[in-house]
């Protein structure tokens, strides 16, 4: 009996996020949207995930007026999204009435199929949102969250479908975030599921290690409905297995897709194209690499832990960190890596080791999810870390939304000012400060998208001066280490303004001056000394400062919080080493921070 497996394109979501740090812009995908309207997909992926974020704080678009846009484009093919359940597109778990609005919203602007995840697993944070989703008459795909663990089994991931089934999903989505998968495990799972569950299941896997087209077709021979490929020139390492290679692998067999291979190779030649445009973000962590299977860093969090290393000037230390993740991992309880636990997990691995102490410094995050505030853990966590993070605070065992009273009223009051309607709000309350900051420069007809590097090889036409482009190039040392170092300077015609970008061992920074002016810094990092008293209060990350709780001539107790900071977009607290005085605060809301420097003195 023959079963035609149907596909779900990633290249408008997944792929882009995988390998180009989500910058693809909407100019791009309309273009193309034609052709991949006609291939016959079961579905497109194009919303949701990092996009939502991606849109506001870098590529200053509207999110909602690209699904506006791409609906239009694509009247006759399914669009889909990824929703993490309670969390929607953001960092923390939001009230019911904000979940079931941002649904709703999605619906009513095109969404129509709704992958909905939890990082935990715990599917009582998927209910809301599954519901909203039902209640919309859309398409609700139940999502198991794959990985590896002493406590993750076969039979407990059927458990989790039976317990979506029971919500009313109507099919269940296997997300392999992190490559994972081997070929021979996929099928075990894939034929558990198939035999305990009557929906469609479908396989989501990148090909981090190098076996996902094989974990795919394993699949298929044991039941799989549907497979998440992406467009070949937008394929493979970190995204996905190539649409056009599976569709290949399959066609003239019972499983046969029935797409047309000479129009997918047509998109995946425009597709080439347009990511010669975004090369700069191009990651040397986005190939295949089997130590995820060791370590279990999704690709992206594996180009985010070098940045941020690199940043320290600690990349070397990247091998530490990744030993220390699986170290992590296992005393919150062995959650899935993926996000926000990923970033959780993967941030806290990272101030163990530049420490020099494991939990020196605890982030907020990791002190919310020992408390519960994200979900039950999926085992045991580490009672002595649980203590010490949390003290005499009460721990959560019931769905943590149900803490959180109705927000979407108070919310819209927060952004009256600038909100024009629901959609802006729900932006507002996704991300609060790049959100606020889209709306005013909106209002303020202030947009501007963040440059992109031209292409030498395209001639960037008569926008750029071609000899302007030539880089030039340094090697510097600092604190014994050696960076190759490459700036190039280019005056972008009709703009008004001069880019300069600075490229360090591969890695693309932009610094961006105004003409017939000086690009000054703000000198405060220069004119903090480095700490050497026993009451000068440091951090041991790079970041930025979030709030500054104590004013001078506040008396403190040794481990009072005195500052919140943000590394890796996620939160933490900057304690006093020492009781005291507050005699000195050099640091305000906003600021960059760096190791070393006194941000506090305390007598």
């Amino acid at each position: 009996m023959s079963k035609k497996i149907t596909v779900t394109e990633t290249v408008l979501r997944d792929a882009h996020q995988s390998l180009l740090a989500t910058r693809m812009r909407t100019e791009d995908m309309l273009p193309i949207c034609p052709k991949l309207d006609k291939v016959g997909f079961w579905s497109l992926e194009v919303w949701g995930g990092a996009t939502f974020d991606a849109c506001l704080r870098f590529l200053k678009e509207d999110p909602w007026e690209r699904l506006r846009k791409l609906r239009a484009a694509l009247p006759n093919t399914r669009l889909q999204m990824l929703l993490r359940g309670q969390n929607l597109l953001g960092y923390r778990h939001y009230s019911d009435d904000v979940v079931r609005a941002f649904v709703e919203r999605s619906a009513a602007n095109g969404m129509d199929v709704f992958r909905v995840f939890d990082a935990m697993n715990d599917v009582r944070n998927l209910k809301t949102a599954v519901e909203a989703v039902k209640e919309s008459g859309k398409h609700a795909q139940g999502t198991i969250c794959y990985t590896t663990s002493p406590v993750h089994t076969v039979d407990k991931f059927v458990t989790q479908a039976k317990e979506m089934v029971a919500m009313g999903v109507d099919s269940i989505a296997v997300k392999d975030m992190a490559g994972l998968l081997t070929p021979f495990a996929t099928g075990e799972l894939v034929k558990a599921l198939k035999d305990s569950v009557d929906l469609p299941v479908f396989l989501h896997s990148h090909d981090t290690a190098g076996v996902a087209a094989m974990c795919q077709l394993k699949a298929i021979e044991n039941g799989a409905d549907n497979i998440d490929t992406a467009i070949g020139t937008m394929a493979w390492g970190t995204s996905h297995p190539g649409t056009e290679s599976m569709v290949a692998a399959l066609r003239g067999t019972e499983y046969d897709t029935g797409l047309d291979l000479v129009a997918l190779q047509e998109i995946s030649t425009y597709f080439a194209e347009v990511r010669k445009k975004y090369h700069q973000f191009e990651s040397a962590y986005t190939g295949v690499d089997t130590r995820v299977q060791v370590n279990q860093v999704p690709g992206g969090m594996m180009s985010n832990l070098a940045n941020q290393l690199k940043e320290q000037g600690a990349l070397n230390r990247i091998d530490e960190v990744f030993a220390e993740i699986p170290r992590v991992r296992k005393d919150l309880g062995y959650p899935p890596l993926v996000t926000p636990t990923s970033q959780i997990v993967g941030t806290q691995a990272v101030f163990n080791v530049l420490a020099g102490e494991r939990y020196k410094t605890i982030t907020n995050e990791v002190k919310l999810y020992l408390q519960g505030r994200y979900g039950k853990a999926p085992s045991q966590i580490n009672v002595e870390l649980q203590q010490r993070a949390i003290g005499k605070e009460e721990i959560i065992d019931v769905r943590p939304a149900d803490l959180i009273a109705p927000e979407l009223d108070a919310l819209r009051a927060q952004v009256s000012d600038l909100a024009t309607c629901e959609e802006d709000v729900l932006s507002f309350a996704m991300f609060p400060e790049v959100g606020r900051q889209f709306l005013s420069d909106r209002a303020n007809g202030t947009l501007a998208p963040e440059p992109l590097l031209p292409i030498a090889q395209a001639g960037a036409g008569a926008s750029v001066d071609k000899k302007e482009g030539v880089p030039t190039e340094f090697v510097i040392d600092v604190h014994g280490e050696s960076y190759h170092v490459d700036i190039t300077g280019i005056g972008i015609k009709g703009t008004g303004k001069r880019h300069f970008y600075m490229s360090i061992d591969g890695l693309p920074e932009e610094v961006v001056f105004e003409p017939l002016g000086e690009y000054v810094t703000d000198g405060a990092s220069e004119k903090r000394r480095q700490a050497s008293l026993p009451g000068d209060v440091t951090t041991s990350m790079p970041g930025n400062v979030v709030d500054v709780l104590v004013n001078i001539g506040d008396s403190v107790t040794a481990g009072q919080p005195l500052l919140v900071t943000e590394a890796m977009k996620m939160e933490s607290e900057v304690t006093a080493p020492l009781a005291g005085k507050v005699a000195a605060i050099n640091v305000k809301k906003g600021d960059r921070i760096t190791p070393g420097d006194v941000l506090v003195e305390i007598e």
